[in-house]
C-alpha cells in the first residue's frame, strides 16, 4: 500500500511540477528501518533522495 501512495505521490505532474516527498524519521527506532525500506524501493524506482540530519536543519527563530 505505501509503494503504491508513493508512486502516486511521486508521479510526474502534467504541468511540469515535481513532487516531494518528506519524511521524519527518530534515529534507534522501528520507523528507521521502514523508512529504510522506503529508501531502497525509491531508489529502484529511479528516485533520489536526501538524507537531512536534524542538526543540519536551519532552525526558524522563535518568534517570541
Amino acid at each position: 500500500e505505501e509503494a503504491q501512495r508513493l508512486g502516486r505521490i511521486m508521479r510526474p505532474k502534467g504541468d511540469g511540477r515535481t513532487a516531494h516527498f518528506y519524511a521524519v524519521v527518530a534515529r534507534d527506532t522501528v520507523d528507521q528501518e521502514f523508512a529504510a525500506h522506503r529508501q531502497r524501493f525509491l531508489a529502484e524506482q529511479g528516485y533520489s533522495y536526501t538524507i537531512v540530519d536534524a542538526e543540519d536543519l536551519d532552525q526558524a527563530p522563535d518568534p517570541a
